[in-house]
């Protein structure tokens, strides 16, 4: 077993922090898968720094990578993802979409502009 392995990076404590922190609200969805060109329409749960859960009617495979529109009080945000998890059930998909790193400014920007009260 390499000895690299079993040790957490700098980046694995920062990543867990991401994923710990979650908003209480949920977006309308959209998904462009970048190699087929499916666009799903959905809504996200358990939305966090790190990504959300949406729940879609087709699954997408793991590794999948993504453009995301999201919308609440209209308000909008795009950027790219990954799906990390695919959990399908019986007609629906429950994917979560690993936010790209480059997006997170955006993300985080977008997430306080929604949560500030009208």
């Amino acid at each position: 077993m390499d000895s690299n392995s079993s040790k957490p990076t700098a980046n694995s404590g920062l990543r867990d922090r991401r994923y710990a922190i979650r908003y209480p609200f949920t977006a309308d969805a959209e998904i462009l898968d970048l190699k087929s060109g499916t666009r799903l329409s959905c809504a996200t749960s358990d939305l966090s720094l790190g990504g959300c859960f949406v729940c879609t009617r087709r699954p997408l495979d793991v590794g999948t990578r993504v453009r995301f529109t999201l919308k609440h009080q209209g308000k909008t945000l795009t950027g790219f993802a990954m799906v990390r998890v695919s959990k399908p059930r019986t007609g629906m998909g429950l994917e979560f979409l690993d936010f790209d790193w480059d997006s997170m400014k955006i993300v985080l920007a977008w997430i306080e502009a929604v949560a500030q009260p009208h």
